[in-house]
């Protein structure tokens, strides 16, 4: 009896240091699903090993494998079912196997039980159980027989990271678990009593025994001394998060930056994207996120958001202190919305009916999968109403933590800075600019739903300062919300801009007539809250230049200046006065010949580099990249390049052995002292490469491709070099090499040999066709004018 207590003992250890592994790991899950899942894959793999002990120990992988897929399926069906999946059971198994490691490593924490995040955990679980029983049990290495279980272990800790509280009961029972293992299975020593032995051999084992312990505590001993601090240091230490080296869902730009679409959507209105049902009783329209975008580098406004993979439920948002909290619900049902991005009411805490990936520091969702209509999914969200009536006092905070939401691209326009600075000037608290700024643009612009896309530097300075008669002026929201968001950081307002749409809140149709894209400004106390810039009446809107005339440095003269904002360009220079007359000098003409020179001397050496680099790079693709046919293409047109150059291009009749005899002969040098010994290289390589080319094709060598372009080169170093030194200076800067290949010249390849059985011989081509590969299209700095220009 107690010797079959003793034998149970070693598999109960095993269960038990892979269901702490499953406690472990669970610390990071929002339920403990995965906890009974890892603690069932123990038993199950544990019992399958015991229960196969008898039989051959070939056999029982098998059998444990099979028993696992089984084991693995019901785990993922309950998963599934608990995270309210609808697809089938084998697309969820599939999936599941496919994309484990990458959505278990890029998951929100807390982590759903989903099959995709389960399902390794689970596995390695099994394997683990599986290998310790057949070494702890059949083979009866014990210790041994803890390593997988102690590999699931420190993988566990690995997966959490930084993420969790530490382990610290768990470890020590761990630590526990093994030491019971190893004690009940030590086994009784037999034979005869060490006494009943001779003095002398009595002696011999009480001294190897000794010499042992010795030897053991010395190098426990220099264990401790060598790993002991490092392992010391480790206890305060930060893990590593494995969530870093795992790249997060990707979106494309459709996604980044949703504000490009408000002018697509303001000009089909009657488009139906979505459809909410009612989220609070009463008429009037409640506010869908569909984006937060707060990143601007002068050209693009983008959401720059890390999206992780996300269940249900969703990390909790910051909250405003003091302030109620509404929980709202909301349905939405996809229509003819594109993209990943999902319409939500702000801020979400939960999300059912389809796979999430979201971003905390924005509030932004997305789906990892494109929307489809039909799609339907619900929303639980918790609102904060803060009193607005505190704004007027509230200030904007500074510095690093909200350094993203002050940054603007470089090179802001000047009459942007100083319309700022205008709007800022007698406005000291942060409500008082914001204010300034939406009655700004409120009281100038207009609205209009034709206007053209787009929110870089040159077109917003076009809708601030653009004449009206030629589009200026006037925008979509999404130049309205740019601009005030823009004019906000530059008067050091953290700022961002918002897409959504504005939803009925009794329910009903959402279209792209309720797109609308609006600006946030941060307040201490009362967080993001949101301003409108856009108008409030019909009623036409005041021109700019009457409250925006910078102030001149002097007295302007008598004539009035020409104005600059009738140019609609991101750099045209504000109206102020010019200077008097007097205050000019002679000097200036020479400054400004000076520095009209030099331009155009820095302009020309810039092209001189730029054609340099070009060609340069022209012959290291033509001689390295592609197939080893393609490279000799490019050796021949490194080749028939050189003989232009030099004022002697080949025929376009001749054949490639024909150019190479033509080639031979040295064209005239054109120089007081030609060298004596000034002789050609020969070409012979090249020809052969080309006619295998042409009459064998696939059968050219990358060896055969090498030697062809080593002689390409040579002959036209050699050629070069036999020119006079303003001739090599015209042949290094001359730009035809990268425009005369539009479509390559096709060389006549060599015709083979007459065969003396005319009748027999098959018939071959007479010209040389290189690969398609081999054209390239001319860089764009040298494009030649399309036909008939």
């Amino acid at each position: 009896m107690v010797r079959r207590l003793r034998a149970a003992v070693v598999p109960v250890v095993l269960m038990v240091l892979i269901a702490l592994s499953g406690v472990v790991l669970g610390r990071i899950y929002a339920d403990d699903l995965l906890l009974r899942l890892v603690a069932g894959a123990a038993l199950g793999s544990v019992g399958a090993g015991l229960a196969a002990r008898r039989l051959p120990s070939w056999t029982v992988a098998p059998i444990s494998v099979l028993l696992l897929a089984g084991y693995t399926t019901a785990a993922l069906r309950i998963a599934a079912d608990r995270a309210g999946a609808t697809e089938p059971l084998g697309q969820i198994v599939a999936d599941a196997l496919t994309n484990g490691i990458p959505r278990l490593l890029t998951a929100m924490i807390p982590v759903e039980s989903t099959p995709d995040t389960v399902v390794v955990p689970v596995v390695a679980a099994w394997l683990a159980g599986l290998a310790g029983t057949e070494v702890a049990v059949r083979a009866g290495r014990v210790l041994l027989g803890c390593l997988p279980a102690t590999a699931l272990y420190g993988g566990a800790l690995y997966v959490v990271g930084p993420n969790a509280d530490s382990a610290g009961w768990a470890t020590l029972a761990f630590a526990g678990a093994v030491i019971a293992g190893l004690a009940v299975s030590v086994r009784t020593p037999g034979g005869p009593a060490l006494r009943d032995v001779p003095p002398e051999t009595r002696t011999a084992v009480r001294g190897r025994a000794l010499a042992g312990s010795a030897a053991g505590l010395a190098i426990l001993v220099a264990l401790i001394a060598a790993v002991g601090p490092w392992i010391g240091a480790q206890v305060s230490a930060t893990p590593v998060d494995p969530r870093r080296y795992v790249a997060p869902p990707q979106v494309d730009s459709l996604d980044e930056s949703p504000l490009n679409r408000i002018s697509g959507w303001a000009l089909t209105p009657e488009q139906r994207l979505l459809e909410v049902g009612p989220s609070a009783p009463g008429r009037g329209k409640v506010r869908l996120r569909l984006a937060v975008l707060p990143d601007y580098d002068g050209i693009t406004w983008r959401v720059g958001a890390t999206y992780r993979n996300a269940g249900r439920v969703l990390p909790a948002p910051a909250l405003l202190p003091d302030v109620p909290v509404a929980r709202v619900t909301q349905e939405i049902t996809v229509g003819e919305l594109a993209g990943r991005l999902l319409p939500v009411v702000p801020t979400p805490t939960g999300v059912q009916g389809t796979r999430v990936a979201y971003d905390p520091a924005t509030g932004t969702v997305i789906r990892p999968e494109p929307l489809r209509a039909g799609l339907r999914y619900t929303v639980t969200s918790d609102t904060q109403e803060p009193d607005y009536n505190l704004l007027p006092g509230a200030d904007s905070p500074s510095g690093d933590p909200v350094a993203r939401f002050l940054t603007v691209g470089a090179g802001a326009p000047d009459q942007i800075q100083r319309l700022a600075d205008q709007l800022a000037d007698g406005n000291g608290g942060a409500y008082d600019r914001a204010a300034a700024i939406e009655e700004f643009l409120a009281e100038h612009y207009r609205e209009v739903p034709d206007a053209p896309s787009g929110h870089a530097y040159p077109n917003l300075s076009f809708f601030l300062f653009g004449p009206r008669d030629q589009g200026g002026q006037r925008g979509t929201s999404e130049q309205f919300a740019a601009s005030f968001a823009l004019l906000a950081r530059l008067t050091g307002l953290p700022s961002r801009v918002v897409v959504g749409f504005d939803a009925p809140r009794a329910g009903g149709p959402v279209t792209g007539g309720d797109a609308v894209a609006w600006p946030e400004v941060l307040f201490d106390d009362l967080g993001w809250v949101p301003f409108d810039p856009l108008p409030k009446s019909d009623e036409p809107p005041r021109p700019v230049e009457d409250d925006f005339t910078p102030k001149p440095s002097t007295a302007p003269p008598s004539s009035d200046p020409p104005d600059a904002t009738d140019l609609p360009s991101a750099s045209a220079p504000p109206a102020v006065a010019a200077p008097p007359a007097a205050s000019r000098t002679g000097l200036s003409t020479v400054l400004v010949a000076s520095g009209a020179g030099g331009s155009v001397l820095l302009l020309l050496a810039g092209l001189a580099g730029t054609i340099v680099v070009l060609r340069r790079g022209l012959r290291r693709r033509r001689l390295t990249t592609g197939a080893p046919a393609q490279r000799i293409t490019g050796a021949w047109l490194e080749f028939t390049d050189a003989l232009r150059l030099a004022g002697r291009p080949v025929p376009d009749h001749l054949a490639a052995t024909e150019a190479a005899a033509f080639a031979a002969t040295a064209p005239p040098l054109r120089r007081a002292a030609p060298p004596e010994d000034f002789a050609l290289p020969p070409l012979g390589d090249l020809v052969t490469a080309v006619n295998t080319v042409a009459f064998a094709p696939g059968a050219a060598t990358g060896e055969q491709a090498d030697r062809a372009g080593e002689q390409a080169v040579t002959y036209a170093e050699a050629l070069r070099a036999g020119r006079s030194w303003w001739r090599r200076l015209r042949w290094t800067l001359h730009p035809g090499p990268l425009r005369w290949h539009r479509v390559p010249k096709k060389p006549d390849a060599a015709p083979p040999p007459p065969d003396p059985a005319p009748e027999q011989a098959p018939a071959s081509p007479s010209v040389w066709a290189p690969p398609p590969a081999a054209a390239e299209p001319p860089p764009a700095a040298f494009s030649e004018p399309p036909a008939g220009a």
